[in-house]
């Protein structure tokens, strides 16, 4: 369920932490689930359980993770709306980017979509 872009230039655990905020957002954790285990998600993204453990941290640390002694790392809160859009829009403008489309071109293919 979890993927990352090596591509991206992102540091890696700013994107685990996107895609995890990500999937809380949109409902595919939810409050009082659990996460698998660190060593777990590290070994499925191929990158080291230390850089999962930064990016937990970091969500911990925005109230969206709770961790608990023996029983692993759970959902605490969903993210606001804003804030997970907020983080989507980053990713896309960083993908625009890439491709050589700045903001106002973004903001046009919007319009012309919707």
């Amino acid at each position: 369920m979890l993927t990352l872009d090596l591509n991206d230039p992102r540091p890696l655990h700013e994107q685990v932490a996107g895609t995890i905020r990500r999937a809380i957002a949109d409902g595919s954790y939810t409050p009082g689930d659990r996460l698998p285990p660190a060593r777990d998600l590290a070994d499925a993204l191929g990158i080291n359980a230390n850089t999962v453990l930064r990016a937990l941290r970091e969500l911990r640390d925005e109230g969206l993770l709770e961790f608990r002694r023996g029983r692993g790392v759970s959902v605490l809160n969903r993210p606001d709306a804003r804030g997970a859009l907020a983080e989507a829009v980053r990713e896309l403008l960083a993908e625009a980017d890439r491709y050589g489309y700045g903001p106002e071109e973004v903001i046009h293919i919007i319009r012309e979509l919707s």
